[in-house]
C-alpha cells in the first residue's frame, strides 16, 4: 500500500472535475444568487453554510456506503428527485411572492431559515447524491488508504471548492442586489430571479431523468 493516502496523480483531475461541476449552473447556484440579491450577503452566507452541510451529509453517507444503496433503489431515488424539484418550485414561489416587498431585506442574526433552506435544497438535490456515488469512487485507488479515508479527503476538498465558489456567487449577487434595490425595475428583476429558480427545477427534472 502506498504511504500517501490518495493517489497523487488523481488529485489534479479530481479538482478540475469538481471545479467544473461547481461552475455549472444548477439548483444551488440559482438559489444562492436569488437569495443574496434579494436578502443580502448575510442570508446568502447562511445558505452557503447550509448547502455545505448538505454536501457533508452526502459525503458521510458515501463513507458509510449508504449513498450507493440509496442511488440503487429506484423508488427512493425517484422520491428524492421529485422532492427536490418540488422544493425548488416552492422556493421560486416564495421568491416571487416576496419580490414586491418595498424593503426585502436582509436576514437578521437570529434568522436561521436561509441555512435550513440551503441544507434542505441540497439534501434533496439528486446531483449531490450522484456526485458521491458516480464520480468520487473513480478517484479512489485500492492500493492506497482505506476507502473511507480517501472519501473523506477528496470529499473535504470538494466541500472547500464548493464553499469558495458559492461564496463568490453570494458576494457578486448581493452587490448586484444592492444596486437593483435602488432601481425602478427591482420588482421585475426579483421576479425574474424567481422564474430562474423555477426554470432550474424544470432543468433538474430533465438532467436527472
Amino acid at each position: 500500500m502506498d504511504s500517501f493516502p490518495v493517489e497523487p496523480t488523481a488529485l489534479a483531475p479530481f479538482l478540475v472535475a469538481v471545479l467544473l461541476i461547481e461552475l455549472t449552473p444548477g439548483p444551488n447556484m440559482g438559489y444562492l444568487a436569488a437569495l443574496s440579491a434579494s436578502q443580502g450577503r448575510a442570508a446568502g452566507f447562511k445558505a452557503v453554510l447550509g448547502v455545505t452541510a448538505g454536501l457533508a451529509f452526502y459525503m458521510l453517507l458515501a463513507v458509510l456506503g449508504v449513498a450507493e444503496i440509496i442511488a440503487a433503489a429506484p423508488l427512493v431515488y425517484g422520491a428524492l428527485r421529485w422532492a427536490g424539484v418540488l422544493y425548488l418550485l416552492y422556493l421560486a414561489w416564495e421568491a416571487w411572492r416576496g419580490a414586491s416587498e418595498t424593503s426585502p431585506g436582509h436576514a437578521r442574526d437570529v434568522d436561521h431559515a436561509p441555512f435550513w433552506r440551503g441544507f434542505t435544497a441540497n439534501v434533496l438535490n439528486p446531483k449531490a447524491l450522484m456526485f458521491y456515488v458516480a464520480l468520487l469512487p473513480g478517484f479512489i485507488a485500492a492500493d492506497h488508504a482505506p476507502f473511507w479515508m480517501q472519501a473523506l479527503i477528496l470529499g473535504s476538498l470538494h466541500l472547500a471548492i464548493s464553499f469558495l465558489v458559492h461564496s463568490l456567487i453570494v458576494l457578486g449577487a448581493s452587490h448586484a442586489g444592492s444596486s437593483i434595490a435602488q432601481s425602478r425595475s427591482a420588482v421585475t428583476v426579483r421576479r425574474g430571479l424567481a422564474v430562474g429558480i423555477a426554470l432550474i427545477a424544470v432543468w433538474l427534472v430533465w438532467e436527472t431523468r
